[in-house]
């Protein structure tokens, strides 16, 4: 593909995305798996070209003042040092080309907005979410969505029951890779983020069960779960069985966990990525009408949410998030907890997580919960990280677990371990 082609394939992909809910890694294979003639550097362009449009689409549609995908595509190009003259060069119209400038783009090229953005623009996230984002984040607002608009790094959970994190970094390094420990979870590695990591998947220490993909945030949040051997565990809304995985190791593959969903397609993926960690203890269940019969000693509910935490890994999904949908996620969260109270043992322990750094999805819904059910309290999150490292306090977890880009360098993630009294 000429560099004028690869322009014409960012904005087809940008226009199609629209009309998608699919995430854009997922959208973009597909779309070149059609496109055979398109080679790997042609994939990696269009595919990087993307992300950071959908990354920066409120400052680029402020350059250009107007969001269509083309717009956005040339105010990428003006950003990145790019003359009229040669933007020209490649919007000539030439077959697989971008359309030539029309007279309107050039004017608004020629003439960037001189007044001061709005936050919104300056932190590149919808306009609607500014009150949220200032409860969540305070006099740190701007750093934290710019953060989270930064490309993120690849984060690794090593399986304890097959390997040491020690011996997992040594031949991560041995391959090439620039892996280090993790700051705070125990059993996590991070990789910058650059080229070459989708050979991650491929490797043989991931095909052999030695790690799985996961950020260090839900790692913590897993070990703040407290599992231990023996124990009957509930992964409500478990989805791939990513967080089941994790509770599995800590139980030392000893007891027994029902992961369900409602989503057969994404559940069918827990059987295999047990096999491959060598967990027998995890059972998948879908849920049709009922949840899984008895009482669990931990329900771990990994809800359903805007991914505002993962903007770093799937910027698409700022773009995607309404009012309306906040209000249904917030049902289904509200739904969710008042499921897992009803299934956990006296004294058992429900957590309650998402990818999220919005308190309407985060705090509002303990506190409301709370409310529905006073036979709950909340255990203080710090404390029981002083439990597991009493050396490395993270910031921002006190009675709650609540984490960002800016502030611990993982993504954004909140988490509340309830116990009934």
């Amino acid at each position: 593909m000429t560099p004028a082609a690869r322009l014409q394939a960012t904005i087809e992909v940008l226009e199609s995305l629209e009309q998608t809910g699919q995430p854009a890694d997922r959208f973009l294979r597909d779309w070149f798996r059609a496109r055979r003639y398109a080679g790997s550097k042609d994939r990696a362009a269009v595919g990087e070209r993307v992300f950071a449009i959908l990354r920066r689409k409120a400052s680029l549609g402020w350059r250009m003042q107007s969001s269509a995908p083309r717009a956005l595509v040339i105010a990428a190009l003006a950003e990145d040092g790019k003359t009229e003259a040669e933007i020209d060069v490649l919007f000539d119209a030439a077959r697989y080309a971008p359309a030539a400038l029309s007279d309107a783009e050039r004017v608004a090229l020629a003439n960037p907005p001189q007044d001061s953005p709005p936050l919104h623009v300056q932190g590149d996230f919808p306009e609607f979410l500014e009150p949220e984002l200032r409860r969540a984040f305070g006099d740190n607002v701007l750093a934290e969505t710019q953060a989270l608009r930064e490309r993120a790094p690849v984060d690794l959970r090593v399986n304890t029951l097959k390997a040491a994190r020690d011996d997992v970094l040594a031949v991560l390094r041995a391959d090439g890779f620039a892996a280090e420990a993790t700051l705070y979870s125990p059993h996590g590695i991070r990789i910058p983020a650059g080229e070459g990591l989708s050979a991650l998947s491929r490797h043989a220490a991931y095909e052999s069960g030695l790690f799985e993909f996961q950020n260090e945030a839900a790692q913590i949040a897993s070990l703040l779960a407290q599992a231990k051997p023996g124990q009957r565990v509930l992964d409500l809304a478990a989805g791939a069985g990513g967080k089941s995985l994790a509770l599995a190791a800590e139980m030392r593959n000893e007891g027994d966990i029902i992961a369900s969903d409602i989503d057969g397609k994404r559940l069918s993926q827990v059987e295999p990525r047990a096999a491959r960690a060598g967990i027998t203890i995890i059972h998948p269940y879908l849920i049709v009408d009922e949840l899984p019969q008895g009482l669990f000693d931990l329900v771990f509910v990994d809800a359903p949410c805007s991914g505002s935490g993962t903007w770093q890994r799937q910027p698409e999904l700022k773009w995607r998030i309404s009012q309306r949908k906040l209000e249904e996620l917030n049902a289904v969260q509200d739904s969710l907890l008042d499921q897992a109270a009803a299934k956990v043992v006296h004294e058992g322990h429900i957590v309650y997580a998402t990818c999220s750094v919005l308190p309407c999805e985060n705090e509002d819904r303990i506190t409301q919960f709370l409310q529905r059910h006073p036979g709950f309290k909340t255990i203080n999150a710090a404390s029981i990280w002083q439990g597991i490292n009493s050396t490395r306090a993270i910031p921002g977890v006190h009675d709650l677990f609540r984490v960002s880009p800016y502030l611990t360098g993982t993504d954004g993630f909140f988490a509340s371990v309830l116990m009934r009294i």
